[in-house]
C-alpha cells in the first residue's frame, strides 16, 4: 500500500484550501531567503582565517599532583579563623 497519484492530489488539494495560494508562495518566499542567508554565511565562514589549534598535552606529561581537601580536623577546635 503506497502512495498513489491520487493520494498526492488529495494531499495537495487540502492543504491548497487551508492556506491558499498566497500564503504558500509567500513561505516558499522565505523558504528561499532562509536558503540565501545560510549559503551567504558559510561562504563568510570558510573566508574567515583559521585560528590556531591548541594542542593537548602529550601522554608522557607527569600527572597534575593532588592535595588533599581540607578537612574539619584541620580547622581550630572552636570552627573559627586564627588570626595572625
Amino acid at each position: 500500500m503506497g502512495l498513489s497519484v491520487w493520494h498526492i492530489l488529495v494531499v495537495a488539494l487540502v492543504i491548497l484550501v487551508l492556506f491558499g495560494r498566497g500564503r504558500i508562495s509567500e513561505m516558499m518566499g522565505d523558504f528561499g531567503k532562509g536558503i540565501k542567508s545560510f549559503k551567504e554565511g558559510i561562504k563568510e565562514e570558510d573566508d574567515k582565517p583559521v585560528a590556531p589549534r591548541i594542542e593537548a598535552p602529550s601522554s608522557d606529561a607527569p600527572p597534575a599532583e593532588v592535595r588533599p581537601a581540607d578537612t574539619t580536623e584541620n580547622k581550630s577546635a572552636d570552627n573559627q579563623p586564627t588570626s595572625n
